[in-house]
């Protein structure tokens, strides 16, 4: 086993018990929890975002996070004319 990316603020034996339980999980359990950490951030984002601009619908709060997350420039070329801040 490799201890290369050992974080900073981890021992090496937390690092090691974090391994064990991610494989332990498996590669379902591993996608699964991925996915719950997007959807986690996803709302996070749309909180952020309403709790700035509370006069947006809930379209424009979508807008938004969609400019917040793939960027200005993937933003205007997919929404052309669409103007929201994030």
């Amino acid at each position: 086993m490799a201890f290369e990316f050992i974080p900073k603020d981890t021992t090496l034996e937390a690092y090691r018990v974090q391994i064990q339980a991610l494989r332990r999980l498996g590669p379902e359990g591993r996608l699964k929890m991925m996915f719950e950490l997007c959807d986690n951030l996803r709302e996070l984002a749309v909180m952020g975002v309403r709790r700035r601009h509370p006069d947006y619908d809930d379209k424009k709060v979508m807008f938004a996070v969609m400019r917040l997350m793939v960027g200005e420039e993937v933003f205007h070329k997919l929404l052309p004319g669409i103007e929201v801040k994030y």
